[in-house]
């Protein structure tokens, strides 16, 4: 049969309309993006932090990318030992600020606070690195000696 034998029908409406559910994510598929594991995940649901843009009819959580881009953002800020408070916060302002939503100039003196906080945190990280690496070092030199 060659390529103009074929008959073809046109596409329902059904299928012409675009699948809002298109590009969104079940939580395995999140999860392995992330990095994160599926307890966490749905532990920030439960907190509020981040809810799944909908469900699919059978139940599962579908994600979008804006979610997962939340997830990376609160994946980050944990070890800089943000409360689940301050999170929120800065993941409200950072939506506010995408979506020009609020007063722009107070949003992004907020935006500054949470960077000098989170480089001071760096730094406190970066200090107490040298301490653990200066103590192991410590060891190293006991062992080669009592060897």
């Amino acid at each position: 049969m060659s390529p103009t034998d074929r008959s073809t029908t046109a596409p329902t409406a059904e299928e012409r309309r675009p699948n809002p559910r298109a590009g969104l994510m079940q939580i395995g598929q999140v999860a392995e993006r992330t990095g994160l594991s599926l307890r966490t995940i749905r532990w920030y649901e439960e907190t509020g932090l981040v809810v799944p843009t909908t469900r699919s009819d059978g139940g599962f959580r579908l994600y979008s990318d804006e979610d997962v881009e939340r997830l990376e953002v609160i994946k980050r800020m944990k070890p800089l030992g943000f409360s689940l408070d301050e999170m929120q916060e800065l993941l409200n302002l950072l939506h506010d600020l995408t979506h020009e939503r609020g007063d722009r100039a107070a949003l992004i003196d907020r935006l500054a606070m949470f960077h000098q906080a989170a480089t001071a945190r760096v730094t406190a990280l970066r200090e107490q690195l040298a301490f653990a690496e200066g103590f192991a070092g410590t060891l190293t030199d006991h062992l080669d000696t009592h060897r």
